[in-house]
């Protein structure tokens, strides 16, 4: 049925040059705690970790100290890109065997596989696996950070101290998903009424209600005087392997001060003229490189918006990368499912980038909370296949598959750029055609997050954006069979991306047009 919202709406974001450093985040108020840093003089790598801890606060079902993810960077002095990994990884003593197939059908969640008894690998404890967030935030400190770790982790405490307001989105999201958040005792505690109902304010009235996020804001403080170790080693780590294995998980304190995030090299993508840098492993870089590789063959740029034939190549592109990631790296992900992920991106006034993206893989994750940290926790042995045999098996002791897909980049004109998204297999579209127009027509930032998108990841058809024109359209139904889809603020039919651009000396950055806690700040 054709919708009847009306086609004379727009929405926009303006996108402003500055000399000053930008950081682009999915909340705004996350993208304030960066530019503060910025304005202390701290370095991007500083605003990125202020503004990841932040996100986990403000952003509680998206991300957190419990997630996992990866970080691209840029070093201006050295002309230098690097990729620090925090992926996250199984526990040592989980048994594949405590996961059997239900013989039920596909999975309830994300991926279709097989479904497992209980969807242990789905919800609850038994679905954690081990967090990298902080471990990565540390190892980008050691290495390029300016200014004191505590003063970087403590806005992220005290916005947890006060707690996150209790808004329109923050019921729209609790609301959604409260049968399933309802099965934990702790998680209900902290996101619903009474155990059953989403905590809402009164829309008529001015009175602002909070979640309550002492424990996790105590938690924060720990992290701040303690630094990164004090996460996997001490009286966290305890707290937070007694609380997994009280409900049933296998997590252990030996799983966490073992863990360690890693600095790689970065893919280098040699793409018209310029370069792109993106993660590598079991990551989204790899097809990401590969759609980039299988794009340049498929059209050649001109100048101007991007036509049909620029979105026909986009298409057949991801169709064939995405066969192939599916073909030898095991991720089935259902085309269909949003993914529970964050993304941001910094520049800073010297040229310096991040490009970062951290998930707790489902919404909410694995529904299931600390008490005696107060942390939401990740549900990262989804990413596995309950199938034995497969290539991403689930396994004791394994790095988990992942398609998040940060990405650094420079055209042929010398501009750079550091963009992501959140919005699980959609990501890896979404950042291969911010990339295209941006090194392929040479629109500006503000032009590039205006363009209509597509999806093509993974599923029998094209996800089109409705207000694509008509021969485009048509192009589109000749490589495969297309869906129109309007972009709303809930739920996204696309991506949901993050980015900042370095011109000269000009700074500036965006974020997705139709999120309405998505900005970019300026700072430093």
């Amino acid at each position: 049925m054709e919708d009847n919202f009306s086609n004379s709406q727009t929405t926009r974001k303006v996108v402003i040059a500055t000399k000053a450093g930008v950081v682009a985040a999915q909340h705004r108020r996350a993208a304030e705690v960066g530019a503060a840093v910025l304005d202390a003089g701290g370095d991007a790598v500083d605003a990125a970790i202020a503004t990841s801890f932040a996100i986990g606060v403000v952003e509680p079902w998206m991300s957190g100290p419990a997630a996992g993810g990866a970080m691209v960077l840029w070093r201006a002095n050295e002309a230098k890109a690097r990729v620090i990994n925090f992926g996250c990884r199984s526990p040592r003593e989980l048994n594949p065997a405590d996961y059997p197939l239900s013989g039920a059908g596909k999975s309830s969640d994300l991926f279709p596989w097989p479904s497992v008894v209980d969807d242990r690998n789905v919800m609850g404890a038994t679905a954690v696996a081990v967090p990298g967030v902080v471990a990565g935030m540390g190892l980008a400190h050691e290495h390029f950070g300016r200014m004191p770790w505590q003063e970087l982790v403590t806005p992220a405490a005290n916005l947890a101290e006060a707690g996150l307001l209790v808004d329109w989105y923050t019921t729209l999201v609790t609301a959604a998903n409260a049968r399933v958040l309802a099965k934990d005792p702790d998680t209900a505690a902290m996101f619903l009424d009474d155990g059953h109902w989403p905590i809402a304010g009164d829309w008529t009235s001015v009175n602002q209600r909070r979640l309550n996020q002492k424990a996790f804001a105590q938690t924060l403080r720990q992290i701040a005087e303690g630094g990164a170790q004090a996460f996997y080693k001490g009286d966290i780590a305890q707290a937070l392997a007694r609380d997994v294995r009280a409900k049933g998980g296998s997590l252990s304190v030996a799983d966490l001060a073992d863990y360690s995030a890693e600095m790689v090299e970065p893919l280098t993508l040699n793409y018209r003229g310029g370069r792109v840098f993106a993660t590598p492993g079991l990551t989204g870089g790899p097809t990401f490189g590969k759609a980039l590789e299988l794009l340049a063959q498929e059209f050649t740029p001109g100048a101007g918006a991007p036509d049909a034939a620029t979105y026909a190549g986009f298409a057949r592109a991801l169709d064939a990368a995405f066969k192939l990631r599916f073909e030898h790296m095991g991720d089935h992900e259902s085309p269909k499912a949003p993914g529970c992920t964050t993304h941001f991106s910094v520049v800073d006034r010297h040229g310096n980038m991040c490009s970062v993206t951290q998930t707790l893989l489902s919404i909410f994750g694995s529904r299931v909370v600390s008490p005696s940290t107060g942390m939401l926790l990740n549900n990262g042995i989804m990413w596995f296949d309950p199938e034995p045999g497969k290539p991403n098996s689930l396994a004791p002791n394994k790095r988990c598959l992942a398609n998040y897909s940060p990405v650094i980049g420079e055209d042929r004109k010398g501009r750079r750029f550091a963009i992501g998204a959140s919005g699980g297999r959609k990501i890896l579209g979404t950042v291969m055609q911010l990339t295209s127009f941006l090194m392929d027509h040479g629109l500006s930032l503000e032009e590039a997050f205006h363009q209509p998108r597509l999806d093509v990841s993974g599923g029998p058809r094209i996800t089109a954006d409705k207000t694509l024109p008509a021969d485009v359209m048509q192009a589109l139904g000749k490589v495969m069979p297309v869906e129109a889809a309007r972009s709303t603020t809930y739920p996204y039919a696309f991506a949901c991306p993050a980015g900042v651009m370095r011109d000269g000396d000009l700074n500036m950055g965006c974020t997705e047009i139709m999120s309405p806690y998505g900005d970019a700040v300026s700072g430093g």
